[in-house]
């Protein structure tokens, strides 16, 4: 299938839609249905691109991805060696913590919201999290932060991936992306890490030990040090909001991404960072002018299997 956009060959003229009747026929031909199934096939062939050379590849995602079944997805990506660096939220670890000790309960994006909460039952869409399970994630946060000091979002993540190692057994460590970063030494980064659950236990934490400190600044300078560095560099975003904003941005520093593929629900018509095509951030230098790019508009529980597919992830 040929590139279409973000600086490739336009050969859409000289193809035909491809009609199809069954799931192999999809697949393969996927590039040549149209629409958004079309977007999916570029953005495929930019993530082959991006694993093929000397790439520096960022993975960035929002925390509900995780909440969701997509987790076992990206601890794949992340343990199969697939990016170099993950860009993610309080959220996400949140969740991926949670998830290697209990479970989520599937819900209803049109329950009653009144006797969820009555019940303990905090909603994600359609997924429903027990107020139980934000205890154990506390007990683990008391663990971490008492066996350091000062620290870094990096360092934290990388601590708690390895308490998932040391406590948590084969099956619940294979689905988590936090475990798989400390396993293989891939930095998770976390900019906005007081914005979640583990940032709130961070609270309750200072207020006993007072010399406890996380610093953000030495992991920007980790980041840079890392883009800098790179004789390409290649972003999968999923969702926006922080995670995507913090990748393209700290790709500024090097003149942009060499490769970029968006996925997101997200609409640029309210100026919002979350719905800025990537052409937009070309205006930034966050990607460059001659960069593979491609925004793909759809959910990420229905988006995400079928571009690894495609590229032969999964």
């Amino acid at each position: 299938m040929p590139w279409r956009c973000g600086g490739m060959k336009d050969k859409v003229e000289k193809d035909k839609v491809e009609d199809v009747s069954n799931w192999e026929e999809y697949i393969k031909n996927i590039g040549n249905v149209g629409f958004q199934s079309t977007n999916i096939g570029v953005g495929a062939n930019i993530l082959t691109k991006m694993w093929e050379g000397e790439t520096t590849n960022y993975l960035a995602f929002t925390g509900n991805i995780v909440a969701s079944g997509m987790r076992g997805l990206l601890a794949r990506l992340v343990k199969e060696k697939k990016f170099n660096i993950v860009i993610t939220t309080a959220g996400a670890v949140d969740h991926d913590i949670i998830k290697s000790i209990s479970h989520y309960e599937m819900s209803s994006f049109t329950t009653n919201d009144v006797e969820m909460h009555r019940e303990g039952i905090n909603r994600i869409g359609n997924i429903g999290v027990p107020n139980d399970r934000y205890v154990m994630l506390e007990e683990v946060c008391k663990e971490v932060y008492g066996s350091v000091e000062k620290t870094s979002p990096s360092e934290l993540t990388h601590l708690f991936g390895k308490w998932i190692g040391e406590n948590r057994g084969e099956e619940e460590k294979e689905r988590s992306f936090l475990y798989w970063a400390y396993k293989n030494d891939v930095p998770v980064f976390v900019p906005g890490i007081s914005d979640g659950a583990i940032g709130l236990q961070m609270f309750f934490h200072k207020q006993q030990n007072k010399e406890f400190s996380v610093d953000i600044t030495g992991d920007m300078a980790k980041l840079a040090s890392l883009t800098l560095n790179a004789e390409k560099t290649g972003a999968l975003i999923l969702g926006g909001g922080i995670s995507k904003h913090h990748t393209i941005g700290v790709n500024i520093a090097r003149g942009g991404l060499d490769y970029a593929v968006y996925v997101s629900t997200a609409t640029e018509f309210d100026g919002s960072l979350s719905g800025a095509r990537s052409n937009e951030a070309i205006s930034w230098g966050k990607i460059r002018e001659e960069a593979k790019h491609v925004d793909i508009y759809g959910e990420v529980t229905t988006v995400l299997p079928l571009l690894l597919k495609k590229a032969h992830a999964i």
